[in-house]
């Protein structure tokens, strides 16, 4: 071996036995989990209830920092900024790391330069719900009374370019009917007032919207999965009640900066799928709605959200949306 050649190979040797030693070596501090949502919500509540778990994987605490504001893109912004050292991530949410580049004029972030995607979190569908003083059981009924009384019928989301946002403009769309859409900076927020009787309807995620309908507080329509919730086995799909074609699902998974090492991120991957995996979280994600699930590798996550980029881009353009 010539000399050369034996010092190129040295030093890519040490170079990986670095790397592997500041994996082992990290986390000595406590990493910082950004939320982009308040409290209450369904990025919230994935967040939370990974953070025991994660915390005891790591060895270090996981704070889960809440950063409300435009729909996740301002902590989105702060993420991006951020050193890419591992310390801080984000509970991401594919409104703000798939869906906010089609529906935003500008964007504090890049979602394909400024993010290491880490890994999948948890996934869960839409649905239906409507006050209950509403005279409608049905998506059929819904739709008669919101074509009979345009733009009378309101529904409140987490913010514009949420996902129930998205869920409600794709409903008018593709059942011609004017609804009102009234933005609030959360679920947490947004809920309370359709609890209140000051809208009518509302396209919120599952673990949102569970808790009421079981207390009666909320009527369920359907859900906007392919397939029906084997918890409400007896709820039909949206696609099942008429509107052919409608089917969304919101994911959450988590981000670094770009530029962290793939050594971190594979680290934290690592520990999210055991976190994910273990007894009792799994449990709490599966009893709150959501399907906790993982990718099998933080390449595989970032494809998948390069393909999602892709494909609510044409859902955005077809629905006509467009927030400056």
């Amino acid at each position: 071996m010539s000399k050369s050649v034996l010092v190129v190979v040295t030093v890519l040797a040490l170079a990986s036995v670095a790397g592997y030693a500041g994996a082992q070596a990290y986390p000595s501090k406590p990493v910082r989990m950004v939320v982009g949502f308040p409290p209450g919500g369904g990025t919230d509540v994935v967040a939370r209830i990974l953070q025991p778990k994660l915390s005891e994987f790591l060895g270090q605490s996981v704070v889960i920092d809440n950063r409300p504001g435009a729909t996740g893109t301002v902590a989105a912004g702060q993420v991006a900024r951020s050193p890419a050292d591992g310390y801080t991530i984000m509970m991401g949410h594919v409104a703000v790391n798939a869906i906010a580049p089609s529906l935003f004029s500008k964007l504090p972030y890049d979602v394909n330069k400024d993010f290491a995607p880490v890994t999948l979190a948890a996934a869960v569908p839409h649905i239906i719900v409507v006050h209950p003083a509403l005279p409608v059981t049905s998506v059929k009924q819904l739709i008669a009374l919101a074509r009979a009384h345009p733009g009378e019928l309101s529904f409140p989301s987490a913010g514009s370019g949420s996902t129930p946002h998205l869920a409600g403009e794709m409903f008018k769309s593709m059942t011609g009917t004017k609804l009102l859409h009234v933005p609030y900076k959360g679920t947490g927020q947004s809920i309370p007032d359709l609890l209140a009787g000051r809208h009518q309807v509302a396209f919120d995620t599952m673990p949102a919207a569970t808790p009421y309908v079981r207390s009666g507080r909320m009527r369920p329509l359907a859900v906007s999965s392919a397939k029906r919730v084997a918890d409400f086995a007896s709820l039909p799909t949206v696609e099942e009640a008429g509107v052919r074609g409608y089917v969304l699902t919101t994911w959450y998974g988590v981000f670094a900066p770009a530029g962290t090492p793939p050594a971190i991120v594979n680290r934290l991957h690592a520990e999210f799928a055991k976190a994910i995996q273990s007894p009792g979280t799994r449990e709490r994600l599966v009893e709150n709605g959501f399907d906790g699930t993982v990718t099998n590798s933080p390449e595989e996550f970032a494809a998948m959200v390069r393909a999602d980029i892709v494909r609510y881009a044409k859902l955005v353009k077809e629905a006509g949306l467009q927030i400056d």
